[in-house]
């Protein structure tokens, strides 16, 4: 009768790798629709795609917290990790639904900036998230962290330097809008790989 409280071959650390790396490839993709001369549908389709993927990994991984009596760390924040997880790839790809009905001007060199540090924070947090397996690895989780929580204070003063380029140089008003608020979504990406090391830094806390 505990079989169903022990189901054989869950390895939430595999789950959780599995998850973050739709989120990467989600960020991989992003770079390359940053540097598009136009967002199209066929781009969509692929990001959103990918974050069904991702999606699809969440929810496995909350199924097994369902189904599974013992885990390795608090239910509680591994819940919390992979919701948090599960936002980095929904953000991409609003973002990139916005840039196609938005129809705006591709190759934007500000969002190809963007693109690579979001990118870059993404990776930072997988490598994270591999090192939960083993708590000797504290340091590179750590450091990890503080390299997303450093790319995070990056995007803030690139999002305040493109709006005052922005608001200094476009005169059509509604390309404003547009532009300001796709700006913000971006380094709003930056801020939910914060929140994840939020959950992960109390994982390590909890575990030392």
């Amino acid at each position: 009768m505990f079989r169903k409280f022990f189901p054989r071959d869950v390895n939430f650390f595999n789950l959780l790798n599995d998850q973050i790396g739709y989120a990467v490839k989600a960020s991989e993709f992003f770079v390359e629709i940053a540097k598009e001369s136009c967002v199209n549908e066929l781009l969509y389709d692929k990001m959103h795609a990918i974050e069904q993927e991702a999606d699809e990994a969440c929810h496995k991984i909350i199924d097994q917290l369902d189904k599974t009596f013992i885990t390795p760390f608090d239910r509680e924040d591994i819940h919390g990790l992979a919701k948090e997880i599960d936002d980095v790839a929904d953000m991409l790809t609003t973002i990139t639904n916005r840039m196609k009905v938005y129809n705006v001007p591709g190759s934007n060199k500000h969002m190809i900036e963007f693109s690579i540090v979001i990118q870059e924070s993404v990776k930072a947090l997988a490598a994270a998230i591999r090192g939960l397996s083993d708590m000797k690895n504290s340091k590179i989780i750590k450091d990890a962290c503080v390299e997303v929580n450093r790319l995070e204070n990056v995007g803030d003063v690139m999002r305040d330097k493109v709006l005052v380029d922005l608001f200094e140089h476009e005169k059509d008003p509604i390309a404003v809008i547009k532009w300001k608020e796709l700006y913000e979504d971006a380094e709003t990406v930056l801020d939910i790989c914060e929140d994840v090391t939020h959950v992960i830094n109390s994982i390590v806390v909890k575990q030392a």
